[in-house]
């Protein structure tokens, strides 16, 4: 029999709470994922490539990778879209890539 505080409690439930939430997160960012796969084709570079660098800070973090040299103009630019979100939360970035996501499906 164990006596708890009721501190510890709250400590324990905000913890439990916060992991759920991410993982609940974590799905959603998933299914955007899979969602942006069927995006038209007609979906501009400029969101794509926010698209893709929102999907980089989610999955890696801050971009700390070497820039693309001049004439790799398609690298380049990736490079860049990921760079923009430097110091994004990964949690932040997926809320960011799912709102998008939803943005570009409702047209």
């Amino acid at each position: 029999f164990f006596l708890i505080s009721a501190h510890t409690c709250q400590c324990l439930y905000t913890r439990l709470s916060t992991q759920s939430a991410a993982m609940g997160l974590v799905e959603d960012f998933n299914a955007s994922a899979t969602e942006a796969k069927t995006l038209p084709a007609s979906t501009s570079n400029e969101d794509q490539l926010i698209l893709y660098g929102l999907f980089k800070q989610a999955n890696v973090g801050d971009n700390e990778t070497n820039k693309p040299g001049m004439i790799d103009f398609k690298g380049k630019a990736k490079w860049e879209a990921w760079n923009k979100n430097k110091g994004m939360s990964k949690d932040d970035a997926m809320e960011n890539y799912i709102a998008k996501v939803e943005q570009l499906k409702e047209g």
